[in-house]
């Protein structure tokens, strides 16, 4: 009879088959940058409600300049299945690949002052001012993937030991003094899933401030 932790590591390697067999990530440094326009609010405000969104998702701030409109966070682990408190897997695919990989994720916004031409978007209406002033908010979301070199294991059913000294039961990041020499982390392109989730917060907790 197999035992579920048998199950478990036959699931993972399943998927993990189906990865690398095509399933490629949509994550891609073609995808575009999220953007929101926020009108009525200074860009301290929308810094401020970018700044509690962010740690609000346990995001750790690297540079928060409001003179220069930016904000930047420090890399953030991907969150593990158990950790249902946390919010940065904004997808499935985001989900499946931060259970099966080492990954971490970095946000950056940028808050930038545009015009807005009201008599335009209102077809000519008399009435209206011609021109108003609105922050263009943009989120962009880089991925990265920790590469490790693997060990060698005897059989299948050593597999979760491939790339760390982990268990049947327990999946954790151990690695030795060769693997830590060589070890680096790639570039795998943006998550617009996350950056839209972040934006949308942000949008909401802006309505709130009027």
């Amino acid at each position: 009879m197999e035992t579920a932790a048998s199950k478990a590591i036959l699931c993972v390697l399943l998927i993990a088959a189906s990865f690398s067999a095509g399933c490629g990530s949509p994550n891609a440094s073609s995808a575009p940058v999220q953007m929101i326009r926020a009108e009525g609010v200074t860009t301290a405000q929308v810094m401020q409600a970018a700044d509690e969104v962010l740690t609000g998702m346990h995001f750790s701030i690297e540079k928060l300049d409001v003179d220069q409109g930016v904000i930047r966070t420090r890399p953030l682990r991907g969150a593990q299945f158990f950790e249902f408190w946390r919010s940065d897997n904004a997808s499935t695919f985001a989900c499946e690949e931060a259970n099966l990989q080492a990954i971490r994720r970095s946000v950056e916004l940028q808050v930038r002052r545009e015009p807005v031409d009201r008599r335009r978007e209102a077809g000519g209406a008399d009435g209206l001012q011609p021109a108003a002033s609105s922050l263009r908010v943009q989120c962009d979301v880089s991925v990265q993937r920790l590469s490790l070199p693997g060990n060698e294991v005897a059989s299948v059913s050593q597999a979760y030991q491939i790339h760390t000294r982990s268990t049947p039961i327990q999946q954790r990041l151990q690695v030795n003094a060769r693997q830590r020499q060589t070890m680096a982390w790639v570039d795998m392109g943006r998550d617009p899933d996350l950056a839209a989730r972040i934006l949308q917060r942000i949008e909401r907790r802006i309505e709130r401030m009027d």
